[in-house]
């Protein structure tokens, strides 16, 4: 009792000294704390939708609703544009902190070679409510959209092709490690696991130049993805894709290219590399042409509308 009042009322100089480096230890404990909390926050908040109404009937496309059930209960609304009955689906998946209406010039651009594209919001982005996970649940979510594609009557129900950039593309390559309906996949700076994409944006804040910064948010990453937690990186799993795989790197982006490469390194034949300047998002429109023109250009080769015809 003693010792605790000492240290609560310190009056020799020891305790006084004691006592305030362990309130200094205490407020930097928290600051720590506050920091991550923040950083975490601001890694995983929604991205809203940037316009409130979209007007169907002036899209270029003729696109119609799509809607799919996800696990959970609920639904995600897509937006379907046709292209030849019965062609190859081509699903278009956007990446963090971005949303379907970011690769409507992609989706534009495939469609125009006869293929049929969806596209849709994922948790937390867009028209989707929630807290994005970083390609976790969203993996269920492509999963959930292929099923019901594959219901439609006016698709090739047996080959798709995936296009998906960083989380996109994660969450396309996992899909298509287990799912031999895919025909195709492309995908730009995809990364191994939502924990690298957790990683690589906390440091890209600068916030982790504090200590155990980077080490508090990855764990309260890992406490709220808990029931993940036993999910290998899709690196281990490379060698189920037996499909055509096109990997995609952004030199203004040389951490997640890196996990590209890495990626590309594990993969089976057949595959190809794309080396790029700048990442999709950043593109110029003469580039981005250029970008989307090599896309088409490898689903026409694999998958073409004509496929079962």
């Amino acid at each position: 009792m003693a010792v605790l009042s000492e240290l609560r009322y310190p009056t020799t100089p020891i305790a006084k000294a004691f006592s305030g480096l362990l309130a200094l230890l205490l407020f930097g404990l928290l600051t720590v704390f506050a920091v991550s909390s923040y950083l975490l926050y601001e890694v995983l908040r929604p991205v809203k939708p940037a316009v409130s109404t979209f007007n169907m009937d002036a899209m270029i496309g003729h696109p119609g609703v799509f809607s799919f059930p996800v696990a959970g209960g609920g639904l995600r609304e897509g937006w379907f544009f046709p292209g030849l009955r019965g062609a190859p689906t081509v699903v278009v998946c956007h990446g963090y902190q971005s949303q379907r209406i970011d690769v409507l010039t992609l989706v534009s651009t495939i469609q125009e070679h006869q293929f049929n594209v969806l596209a849709f919001d994922f948790l937390g982005n867009g028209t989707s409510p929630g807290t994005t996970t970083l390609g976790y649940k969203e993996v269920g979510e492509l999963r959930s959209a292929l099923d019901a594609l594959a219901a439609r009557g006016d698709v090739d129900p047996q080959h798709f092709g995936l296009w998906g950039v960083d989380m996109g593309g994660y969450v396309a390559l996992e899909v298509a490690s287990r799912d031999p309906r895919i025909a195709a996949v492309a995908v730009d700076d995809a990364y191994a696991s939502p924990l690298d994409m957790l990683q690589f944006e906390a440091r890209q804040s600068g916030f982790t130049a504090l200590p155990f910064v980077l080490k508090l948010s990855s764990f309260g990453f890992r406490w709220l993805n808990y029931e993940f937690r036993n999910d290998p990186p899709v690196t281990d799993r490379m060698h189920f894709i037996i499909a055509p795989k096109l990997f995609i790197t952004a030199e203004d982006q040389p951490a997640l290219a890196d996990k590209t490469l890495a990626l590309f390194d594990a993969a089976p034949q057949p595959k190809r590399l794309l080396r790029d300047n700048q990442s999709y998002r950043d593109m110029s429109d003469d580039d981005r042409k250029n970008y989307e023109s090599q896309i088409v250009n490898f689903f026409l080769e694999f998958i073409p509308p004509s496929f079962h015809l």
